[in-house]
């Protein structure tokens, strides 16, 4: 591998919620000599892609198939009513989720999914408002906020995750959608990360406001297929990672305007051994700060801040697919990429999501039939 809502409340919340858990977990060692512990919060999810916390408590998941659920004290509840219509097929379905800042008083919801119509599927963003009762959830007000640019017959890189940055603004990651040259067009959405505000507007100092060089709501270009994103709080700056091919999976600082060149540089190869491109670096496209090669085929992530891990403030952790383990990439005070530590290989499968908790606790979801919720925790000293 290259070396390259209130809180107390929603504390006391997920703290309930763990006390409610399966009692019985599994210990592992890591490097820092912290030992954690593994707890399963959930099962029989049908490939669950994206977690959001509701300020009770209770979380929010997405299911690939088309399906959102409501998980409570370890109950799985059932789909909510009025999702729309999705495409599921090949790497496309319903994608990430997440809740609007004013969640508690607004009741938003943000979710990313392959919309079906003419010519195929191609991802875009939707808002709703989550109403619940007692039994029950609903969708009210479901709106498209970005459509696909065009629908595609390929089955394959959709993104997508989706980000509120401190400032109100929404980050969306787009694939590919499996056409390479997409993510050089910047007329087209695909393979790009775009940047809104929270009703879909155009943020006036957006790098194609315009609309003269590109699409207004471009923010990045030229990304394969970025299924991690989070903002970070050390660098104050969204951070991704995307796939890459036969390697050349990145770790990227998207900026406003730059072009991070898929299909022309990168650090992977076809998956028939052929080159892609023209090598790995050129002029005018930008490198990444961190690459694999091998893939790990990267999902999930997000920055460790909490009190249950000191160790690892400011740690990008990353869910890996293919290679079916948690890594923690270590950093200085800067931000700045100093190495890795792979956590749990081969002990939950292909890791789909990852998100910290309040009170520090990781959640993992793990990509299957028969999907699961993993928390993490700290295991106490004897």
């Amino acid at each position: 591998m290259k070396k390259s809502l209130s809180i107390a409340f929603l504390s006391t919340s997920v703290a309930l919620l763990a006390s409610s858990m399966n009692a019985h977990a599994k210990d592992y060692r890591t490097e820092t000599a912290v030992r954690i512990s593994a707890q399963t919060v959930a099962e029989g999810l049908d490939h669950p892609w994206g977690l959001a916390f509701l300020p009770d408590g209770a979380l929010l998941v997405t299911e690939r198939s088309g399906t959102i659920r409501i998980v409570k004290d370890g109950r799985v509840s059932e789909p909510v009513a009025n999702v729309p219509e999705v495409a599921v097929g090949g790497e496309g379905g319903l994608l990430d989720v997440t809740l609007a800042p004013d969640f508690a008083t607004s009741g938003l919801i943000f979710f990313s999914y392959c919309e079906p119509g003419k010519g195929g599927s191609g991802t875009v963003l939707t808002r709703a408002k989550l109403v619940r009762s007692a039994n029950s959830a609903s969708l009210e007000d479901v709106k498209v906020l970005v459509p696909a640019s065009k629908k595609t017959k390929s089955s394959n890189h959709f993104g997508s995750r989706i980000v509120f940055a401190p400032d109100g603004k929404l980050f969306v990651t787009m694939g590919d959608e499996g056409e390479k040259m997409r993510a050089q067009d910047f007329k087209d959405r695909a393979g790009a990360v775009l940047r809104i505000n929270a009703d879909g507007t155009i943020p006036a100092d957006n790098p194609f406001a315009d609309g003269k060089k590109g699409l207004p709501e471009i923010w990045s270009k030229g990304h394969r297929n970025q299924q991690g994103a989070v903002w970070d709080p050390v660098t104050q700056s969204l951070w991704t990672v995307e796939h890459g091919a036969k390697g050349g999976d990145e770790i990227n600082q998207p900026q406003a305007g730059k072009n991070y060149g898929w299909p022309i540089i990168t650090y992977g190869r076809d998956y028939s051994g052929a080159k892609i491109g023209i090598g790995t670096a050129a002029e005018g496209y930008e490198q990444p700060l961190y690459y694999w090669d091998p893939s790990i085929a990267p999902s999930g992530l997000a920055v460790y801040e909490g009190p249950m891990f000191p160790e690892w403030k400011g740690d990008l952790l990353v869910g890996a697919l293919k290679s079916q383990m948690l890594v923690r990439l270590d950093r200085d005070e800067k931000g700045v990429i100093k190495g890795e530590e792979l956590l749990l290989e081969g002990e939950f499968g292909r890791i789909r999501d990852v998100r910290v908790a309040s009170d520090g606790s990781i959640y993992l979801l793990t990509d299957d039939s028969n999907g699961e919720i993993i928390r993490l925790t700290r295991t106490p000293q004897t």
